[in-house]
């Protein structure tokens, strides 16, 4: 193997970095501020898309897919939503190259200008809003309930791999519906939907809450999100719901004929979730050693690596690893045997490690004639001798074990990293020794807001569903407040 990962504690950042890369989740691609999602990435990016998209259509989405471009005009019709995206928006002006007469490969055609520029997708509420306007006409149309699996574009200076790249991966939900109460139930409910796959699938406990108007989704009347903390102390907006009111239906005209025979404009919603959680994933449980993956997302849940001094011996444990594997695959757990003999079994150790795989099972001669094999945890990197009957059913055990463990640490570490502060003395203190979530009282002004952040660098990640109500004052302007919200420094 080549030398070992940096440190979390010496370089967070570095680590992140040469851990994305080492473990064959993605590389920095020829395009600027883009990357390629390799293989074993893209493998768990499918795991992730197969649970969530099951999800969505237990609860009547369906999915659809709408154009990349969006003509420019399309994004003036909504001002607030044009503002949020207007810097970070790739544009189309031509349609056409042709030879450079100098010889210099090829040029922009400049008689092929188009009438309208278009702007690659950056979120799609203009291209679709303006689609729905044919599908709705009655009561009847509604509720529409569409998602899309696409890629966007928003053009970022500083990148980094999964958490911010120009062009990223993601799903966006956009639905209609005839009053407000079931878009803003529909808005909730899809909120408790990313919670669900956050908590039971990435094992990483997340902060259910709304956001505060600054950090408002741009268009919508009511952004709620999850928050989820990183292991360097730093929030990452893992998840958004929003609550579109009647925004982008007055923007593009979209009307419906109610039960009266009154014509109406319909309530929206959009949400969306994307390979930023890739990101999230990594950062919230690997170690120095390399990744550490729930079960229910990694791509090899278990790989068998034999012990061996000649092919007789890996005939006969190639014969054992295959009954185990066929009673695993019954349980509809993955595994690997991997008899490569250009690798030495640490060299492997340290692969399967690295990777994050949450089973490893070494078989050698002897634990054929004793009836064993050994069982290495990644999580815990605990090892032990287990009997090979029943083999199966302890590994389901396990697996399941290691997915509660997983998330149980993460949210102790949260736990231990929250911490309630009432000055902004006290506020600056913990945040640069010590980070996390800060819970606070804070005046409900953008300015206050504002201010803060100018300060400190930390945000109001959210003001969270469940906060209880406790009368306060503001840490920063003294002002009277009713219950506390989650700041951190973030992503």
């Amino acid at each position: 193997m080549s030398k070992a990962l940096p440190t979390r504690s010496e370089n967070y950042s570095e680590w992140y970095n040469e851990l994305v890369k080492r473990a064959d989740l993605a590389e920095n691609s020829a395009v600027r501020g883009c990357m390629v999602i390799k293989p074993y990435g893209y493998s768990i990016w499918e795991k992730m898309q197969r649970a969530l998209d099951d999800m969505f259509k237990e609860t009547g989405h369906q999915n659809a897919y709408f154009p990349l471009f969006i003509p420019k005009s399309y994004l003036s019709k909504e001002a607030s939503h044009v503002e949020g995206f207007a810097k970070e928006c790739a544009v189309v002006t031509h349609y056409r190259l042709k030879n450079d007469p100098n010889g210099k490969g090829v040029i922009v055609d400049p008689d092929a200008k188009l009438e309208e520029e278009l702007i690659v997708r950056p979120t799609s509420e203009t291209v679709i809003w303006s689609t729905y306007k044919n599908w709705i006409q009655s009561y009847r149309d509604l509720p529409l309930l569409i998602n899309q699996w696409a890629n966007v574009v928003r053009w970022e200076m500083r990148t980094r791999l999964f958490l911010r790249t120009a062009e990223f991966l993601w799903q966006e939900g956009h639905t209609a519906h005839s009053t407000s109460a079931e878009a803003i139930a529909e808005t909730k409910q899809m909120l408790d939907i990313y919670a669900t796959f956050a908590e039971e699938w990435m094992a990483l406990p997340v902060v259910k809450g709304i956001k505060t108007a600054n950090e408002r989704f741009a268009g919508a009347e009511d952004t709620y999100c999850i928050e989820a903390l990183m292991q360097d102390g730093k929030a990452l907006q893992a998840g958004t719901s929003h609550f579109l009111g009647q925004n982008f239906a007055t923007a593009f005209d979209v009307k419906f004929q109610d039960k009266d025979g009154k014509l109406e404009y319909v309530w929206g919603t959009s949400w969306g979730v994307s390979t930023r959680l890739m990101g999230a994933l990594i950062m919230a449980h690997s170690d120095d050693s390399g990744l550490v993956l729930p079960p229910k997302l990694a791509p090899i849940q278990v790989v068998i690596v034999p012990i061996y001094k000649n092919e007789e011996q890996l005939a006969a444990i190639a014969e054992k690893a295959d009954e185990i594997k066929k009673q695993l695959k019954k349980l509809g757990i993955s595994v690997k045997f991997d008899d490569n003999d250009a690798y030495k079994p640490g060299y492997k150790f340290a692969e399967y490690e690295l990777k994050g795989v949450p089973v490893r099972l070494a078989i050698g001669a002897r634990d054929l004639e004793n009836g064993t094999v050994e069982v290495a945890r990644r999580d815990t990197k605990t090892k032990e001798t287990v009997s090979l009957e029943g083999i199966a059913g302890f590994i389901s055990e396990l697996l399941d074990n290691i997915q509660e463990s997983i998330y149980n640490k993460a949210l102790a570490f949260r736990e231990e990293n929250t911490t309630s502060v009432d000055s902004f003395e006290e506020f600056n203190k913990v945040l640069d020794t010590k980070g996390g979530f800060i819970l606070a009282h804070w005046d409900g002004t953008s300015e206050t807001e504002e201010k803060i952040k100018e300060e400190t660098k930390a945000t109001i990640r959210c003001i969270p569903l469940n906060a209880e109500e406790e009368s306060g004052v503001c840490i920063y302007s003294g002002k009277p407040s009713s219950k506390r919200v989650v700041f951190a420094r973030a992503y």
